[in-house]
């Protein structure tokens, strides 16, 4: 049994804290680290690092990490032994954070979106290639029960060809007029790496091409449906990024990927996030842990009279998929794997240029949202 130091920057957000550090660190530690092929654990030991010394210190009480460093600028940290750098930060932080980190010979595994622009994120991939470390990007809707149970069905032909993927993704965003925001202010507003495209086509980017195959063109609206909110200090500001989108993706093979992403929607379905698959064998709806299945044999024939009150529930010719298997933290179960692969160099695809693709699909859905139009995906290389 060995350590391995990981440098943990912005995990004094909700997300960092609870999915990064205790869900997955400190889980693994709590389980005895990660097992490697030759039988060997590996325990992850984190230093966390970050802006705010009050948050730091009383995060590391909490939870018994012994060494924290308010390094903003990673002026100290970067000189360790420590063999990981993750980075959880706002996006607009990210990118100098992790070139610093590159520099320092430190392997490196981030949040999404990896940038704000392509280019950026190209120049990261690019400069991790060249340093020789190992670098990924954090995918973690793919070990989601729900996902992978897609996955399941689509490995064994369950859908015969697949003909198109429609996601419902979203819910209601309270405003901060009468009861608190239910998400940090940041995330509507455009200077500080909100809007709703940057946070979730990087998710639908990668979601797409690992299951269903690449993007290959995009065509997408974006709204701002609400322009004024209030802050976590009740001061009122101009809500300037988008809060709703509303793509089409044609993927490889001609199947077609429809994509409604909102915080202005009220939820009428069974999970925040909803997938549905259509193939000419059978079709899917998977939400985060749940998945029903309707095959050809079992799908009925309903009759279109609307001068009738509806006699057939329809939800109740669908089966569910059961769960053969016991599902581990989405995050936990990829944090395993990047740590597998540094310490054994075990095969990690979800890598910086994957984690640029996710950047390129949000970047060409504004483009393609500010002059209305259907533009290709072009192939990225480094």
């Amino acid at each position: 049994m060995r350590e391995i130091g990981i440098i943990m920057n912005g995990v004094t957000g909700r997300m960092g804290t609870n999915q990064h550090l205790i869900r997955s660190i400190l889980a693994l530690q709590e389980e005895g680290g990660v097992e490697l092929p030759d039988g060997e654990r590996v325990v992850p030991k984190p230093v966390l690092v970050g802006r705010n010394e009050r948050k730091l210190e009383r995060l590391a009480e909490e939870h018994g990490v012994e060494r924290w460093e308010a390094d903003p600028d990673l002026e100290y940290c970067l000189d360790g032994d420590e063999e990981i750098y993750f980075d959880s930060q706002v996006t607009p932080r990210r990118a100098a954070a992790v070139e610093r980190a590159i520099d320092a010979g430190k392997d490196v595994y981030c949040e999404k979106p990896l940038a704000t622009d392509l280019d950026t994120a190209m120049d990261l991939a690019r400069a991790a290639e060249k340093a020789g470390v190992k670098h990924g990007i954090v995918q973690d809707k793919l070990w989601l029960p729900g996902i992978m149970k897609l996955q399941r069905l689509l490995d064994q032909g369950f859908f015969g060809d697949v003909l198109s993927v429609q996601i419902d993704f979203g819910y209601w965003v309270f405003t901060g007029h009468g009861q608190p925001a239910n998400r940090p202010s940041w995330n509507y507003r455009a200077e500080d790496g909100g809007g709703i495209i940057d946070d979730m086509f990087a998710h639908f980017s990668y979601v797409l091409e690992n299951l269903f195959g690449s993007v290959e063109t995009v065509s997408c609206l974006g709204k701002t449906h609400i322009p004024e909110r209030v802050d976590e200090n009740g001061e009122t500001y101009e809500a300037t990024a988008d809060d709703a989108a509303y793509a089409t993706f044609e993927l490889e093979d001609g199947v077609v990927a429809q994509v409604n992403a909102s915080w202005a929607t009220r939820v009428n379905r069974d999970d925040l996030l909803e997938i549905q698959v259509d193939g000419t064998e059978g079709s899917a709806v998977a939400g985060l842990r749940e998945c029903t299945v309707q095959g050809q044999a079992t799908t009925p024939k309903p009759v279109w009279n609307p001068d009738q009150p509806k006699d057939h529930e329809f939800a109740e010719d669908w089966t569910e998929v059961p769960d053969n298997r016991t599902f581990e933290n989405a995050f936990k179960e990829q944090w395993e794997l990047f740590i597998r692969h540094q310490v054994a160099d075990e095969p990690f695809p979800y890598d910086f240029l994957s984690g640029a693709e996710g950047v390129q699909l949000a970047e060409l859905g504004y483009e393609s949202w500010e002059r209305g139009e259907r533009l290709d995906v072009p192939d990225l290389e480094l």
